[in-house]
């Protein structure tokens, strides 16, 4: 019986340590400081964030400095002779005659939607093919902004321009330096004069400067119109095809086409939007 009574006794004193324990270690819990995602981190993060931004900012703003700064020079050497500037008629008589060869620095994509008779073809650039991360964002930009309605890729320089050139076109010939719109053969005629070329001219305004018919191509293309692709080539937007009458909207769904075409460039648009403001997060 007194074991009994004892025993009753231990039990009680242990099943009140328990609830003091319980008391005790809710009490603590209480009184410790709460693990929370403070404010200042929140404005942190958002800070660096913006900064990120901003660095983006001023790169693009750096880079569109001296593109501005290198297209003076391209034609600082026009105006102060250094390469000439002739027209689409002067640039074939020369070519005909033999005195001068002809380098069409255009892409390849460019070559075979018209290529030029007796042309010399090496690209001031060509398509961007890295898969990386890195490559397929810089080409998912090309297409949101403008490689959808131009038909445009993402380009790079290509590193085996000059050497090309120096393998086809003696340094001594004379050279008559073309493109699509102008700038990239401006732009070419600086790296043939630092490879040793003497003699340069560049075709003013590029093949779309020209009259109809008067660039002679193997297949009988209208060259002027071998800059245009993507939608613009289909819907026939582009003043050239316009001038033309190659317009598809001028048909009986033309209403209908043009509404569609609105739509896709809003849609387009907003896509290359979204795009670029997540990839800035």
């Amino acid at each position: 019986m007194a074991n009994s009574a004892t025993a009753s006794r231990i039990s009680s004193a242990g099943l009140r340590a328990k609830a003091t324990s319980s008391k005790q270690n809710a009490a603590a819990l209480r009184s410790a400081p709460q693990v929370r995602v403070s404010r200042s981190h929140k404005v942190q993060y958002r800070s660096a964030r913006s900064n990120r931004n901003v660095v983006r900012a001023a790169s693009m703003e750096e880079q569109t400095k001296q593109m501005a700064e290198a297209e003076r020079r391209w034609q600082a050497n026009v105006r102060e002779g250094r390469v000439r500037s002739v027209s689409a008629e002067e640039a074939v008589s020369l070519v005909q005659s033999g005195e001068y060869a002809l380098l069409d620095v255009r892409p390849a994509e460019e070559v075979e939607k018209g290529k030029v008779e007796g042309s010399v073809d090496v690209p001031l650039f060509v398509i961007d093919d890295d898969i990386s991360p890195g490559g397929l964002l810089k080409q998912m930009s090309a297409f949101g902004m403008g490689g959808w309605w131009l038909g445009g890729s993402h380009m790079k320089p290509n590193e085996t321009f000059l050497p090309a050139v120096l393998n086809s076109v003696p340094t001594e010939k004379p050279v008559i330096v073309a493109c699509q719109k102008g700038l990239r053969s401006l732009a070419a005629c600086e790296q043939l004069s630092r490879g040793g070329y003497q003699q340069i001219a560049w075709l003013n305004g590029g093949f779309e400067a020209a009259e109809k018919g008067v660039i002679p191509t193997t297949d009988g293309q209208d060259i002027r119109l071998a800059g245009i692709g993507g939608l613009s080539a289909v819907i026939g937007w582009t003043p050239l095809q316009q001038a033309e009458g190659a317009s598809i909207t001028d048909g009986p769904f033309g209403n209908v086409l043009k509404v569609a075409g609105f739509i896709v460039v809003l849609d387009t648009l907003a896509f290359a939007f979204e795009f670029l403001n997540a990839s800035g997060n």
